[in-house]
């Protein structure tokens, strides 16, 4: 079994601690018995991790003398709504739950990014405890304290930051994810190489199977961490690093509609635009576009926008992202891998350039 790692995310009076590990998940009542949580807890998750991990996490609460009231709501992104949002903050009312309780969200990263935004929102804000069970939520999505739901405009446009009160990560839940949720964390780990650690593309293209993984996910969360305490509030443009891929991703998951395209699977995409776009404006090598895509392909990852979606139905999408700001679209591009720099001089002509070529096949 792969030595357990700890991260710590070091922000003034709100610090916190990631703990990465193998078959872990019953120390969720302990730790959070040993920060003095609350009496009682909230656990949301959904229905596929429900029938996986739930009785684990149910029992290690209650072992730790904590009441658990449990909220299962239906998985995919399409659970991010107002509708579950409000279900769930009224459920947690008719339960019972305080002032004095917390929220474990349990899942992937459309549980964490609810069950964030409930625990902000209910008797204007209790404790939240992440326990991310996919790759993209073990090392993205569950450190950082960005919660959020989407509305028909956009993904992400309403939320609220709330750092977490610890993050667990158990690798081996990973074990348990379908080849498509498995495959679409690795967009994340790729984006955290291809603006932070270029050597980790090696590792990633060195993986035979989801074994030993703790050193891997610890890594990412290393980096978030530190791009987290470097910008908490995206103020001052160095979290926004972390957008890398995500500015025409996002509009292409939005604008493909729900349920077609994963979170990292259009991230990937959104990778090879932005990349093209890199080349362009920023002068990125084209050998280093190369390496980039060659990892995505070996997790299957899509490079290639299919037939079908609009240019246009795109276009708009952008111009309602959070990342459109005075009129301008802002891009992160690369001037190598390694160097990311926030870009606002992008044009329509450049973005229309990006997914045609987007649409043609990729040689790697």
């Amino acid at each position: 079994m792969a030595e357990e790692q700890r991260v710590t995310v070091g922000l003034p009076d709100r610090g916190y601690e990631v703990r990465i590990g193998e078959d872990i998940l019953r120390e969720v009542g302990p730790e959070a018995a040993a920060r003095r949580l609350g009496p009682h807890c909230a656990i949301l998750t959904d229905e596929n991790v429900e029938t996986l991990h739930l009785d684990v996490v149910v029992e290690s609460l209650q072992s730790a003398g904590i009441v658990t009231h449990v909220v299962v709501l239906p998985p995919g992104e399409g659970t991010k709504s107002f509708a579950h949002l409000e279900g769930a903050l009224r459920t947690l009312v008719r339960s019972g739950l305080d002032r004095h309780g917390f929220v474990v969200a349990l899942g992937g990263g459309v549980i964490g990014d609810l069950g964030g935004l409930v625990a902000a929102l209910f008797y204007r804000g209790i404790p939240c405890v992440q326990v991310p069970t996919t790759v993209v939520a073990q090392v993205d999505s569950s450190v950082g304290g960005k919660t959020a739901i989407d509305i028909p405009e956009g993904k992400n446009l309403v939320g609220a930051f709330l750092q977490p009160a610890f993050v667990l990560a158990d690798t081996r839940t990973l074990q348990t994810l379908p080849p498509r949720a498995w495959a679409e964390g690795f967009a994340e780990i790729i984006k955290h190489a291809a603006i932070r650690d270029p050597e980790m593309l090696d590792t990633v293209d060195a993986l035979e199977d989801r074994n030993d993984l703790v050193a891997l996910i610890a890594r990412n969360v290393a980096i978030k961490a530190r791009v987290v305490e470097e910008d908490e509030l995206e103020t001052s443009g160095v979290r926004a690093y972390l957008n890398f891929g995500h500015t025409i991703g996002h509009a292409i998951e939005t604008a493909a509609g729900e349920g077609t395209l994963l979170h990292g699977e259009a991230v990937s995409l959104g990778m090879r635009a932005e990349l093209f776009l890199s080349e362009r404006k920023c002068g990125l090598p084209a050998a280093s576009t190369t390496r980039v895509l060659s990892s995505l392909r070996r997790f299957d990852l899509p490079v290639v926008l299919e037939a079908g979606l609009d240019d246009e139905a795109i276009l708009a999408t952008m111009a309602r992202d959070k990342k459109f700001e005075g009129g301008q679209m802002r891009f992160v591009l690369l001037s190598a891998l390694g160097a990311p720099q926030i870009h606002r001089e992008v044009s329509l002509a450049d973005v229309r350039d990006a997914l045609a070529v987007l649409r043609e096949p990729c040689g790697v």
